[in-house]
C-alpha cells in the first residue's frame, strides 16, 4: 500500500476504473459469443441482430477508451465475416 496521498487516491481510482473496464468487456465478449452462437446455429436474422448489437456495444467501448478503435474494427470485421459468411 502507498504511503503518498495522490498514490493512495490513484490506487482507488485505479481499481474503480478497472472495474467499470472489466463490466464493459463483459458486455463485449457475451455480445460476440451470442453472434457466434447464432451463426453455428444457422439462425441468419437472429445473427444478424447479435451482429448489430455486438457492433454497437463494441463502438461504445471504443468511444470511452476501454478498446483502442483498431481493437474495435478487428472485433467488428471478424464477425461481419462470420455472419457473411452464411
Amino acid at each position: 500500500m502507498p504511503n503518498i496521498k495522490s498514490s493512495i487516491r490513484s490506487v482507488k481510482t485505479d481499481a474503480e476504473r478497472r472495474a467499470k473496464n472489466a463490466a464493459v468487456k463483459s458486455k463485449i465478449r457475451t455480445a460476440a459469443r451470442k453472434t457466434v452462437e447464432a451463426v453455428q446455429a444457422g439462425a441468419v436474422e437472429e445473427a444478424k441482430q447479435a451482429l448489430v448489437h455486438a457492433t454497437s456495444v463494441i463502438d461504445k467501448a471504443a468511444s470511452k477508451g476501454v478498446l483502442h478503435k483498431n481493437t474495435a474494427a478487428r472485433k467488428k470485421s471478424n464477425l461481419a465475416a462470420k455472419v457473411n459468411a452464411l
